[in-house]
C-alpha cells in the first residue's frame, strides 16, 4: 500500500499534477488506478509549491519554471506572492539571461493564477515583472559563465531586448 501511494505521488510530481501530460505519456490509467483523493492532490501541490519556493535562486531559475508548470494545474495566490517577493528582492543582481527567464516564468505564473489573485496582487506582480524586463532592456548585456545565448534561442543584445519587449506587451495583455 505504501509503495502504491509513493508511486502515485511520484507520477503526480513528475507531471506537476497534469492529467493531460500523464495521458500523453500513457501514465494516466496507472495514476487513476491509485484512487488518489482531491484532498491528497492538493496536499501534494502544496508540498511541491513549498519545495520550489525554497529553491528559488538567481542561480536556479528552474524553480520558477517548475512553479509555472504547477500553476497551469493548480492556482495558488501564495505562490504568486512568494515569487514576486523573491524577485523584487533578488533578481536585480542576476545576469541578463536569468532576469529574462525569471520574468518569463513569473509571467506564466501570473497568467495561470489571474483568476485567484486580487487585483492588487495582479498589478504588483505585473509591475515587478515589467521592471525586471525593463532592466534587461536598459542595462548592458551581462552573461554569467555557463549561460550561452544560443541555449535560449537568442543571438545578441538586440534579440534579448526584442524578447523582453514582447514579454512586456504580454504582461500588459494579462492586466487588461
Amino acid at each position: 500500500m505504501e509503495d502504491q501511494a509513493q508511486r502515485a505521488k511520484e507520477l503526480f510530481a513528475t507531471y506537476y499534477g497534469s492529467f493531460l501530460d500523464m495521458h500523453r505519456e500513457g501514465k494516466l490509467a496507472e495514476y487513476k488506478s491509485f484512487n488518489v483523493t482531491r484532498e491528497t492532490e492538493i496536499e501534494w501541490f502544496t508540498e511541491m509549491i513549498d519545495r520550489h519556493i525554497r529553491e528559488l535562486s538567481i542561480r536556479n531559475w528552474e524553480a520558477v519554471t517548475s512553479l509555472s508548470s504547477i500553476a497551469k494545474n493548480y492556482q495558488d495566490n501564495l505562490m504568486v506572492e512568494k515569487v514576486v517577493s523573491f524577485a523584487a528582492r533578488n533578481i536585480s543582481s542576476a545576469d541578463s539571461i536569468v532576469k529574462l527567464m525569471f520574468a518569463e516564468g513569473m509571467m506564466e505564473i501570473i497568467r495561470s493564477n489571474k483568476g485567484v489573485i486580487t487585483k492588487e496582487l495582479l498589478f504588483k506582480a505585473s509591475k515587478v515583472t515589467i521592471e525586471i524586463l525593463e532592466e534587461v532592456i536598459s542595462q548592458t548585456l551581462v552573461i554569467d559563465p555557463g549561460h550561452e545565448l544560443e541555449q535560449y534561442q537568442l543571438k545578441d543584445k538586440r534579440a534579448i531586448n526584442q524578447r523582453a519587449k514582447q514579454n512586456i506587451e504580454a504582461v500588459m495583455d494579462i492586466i487588461n
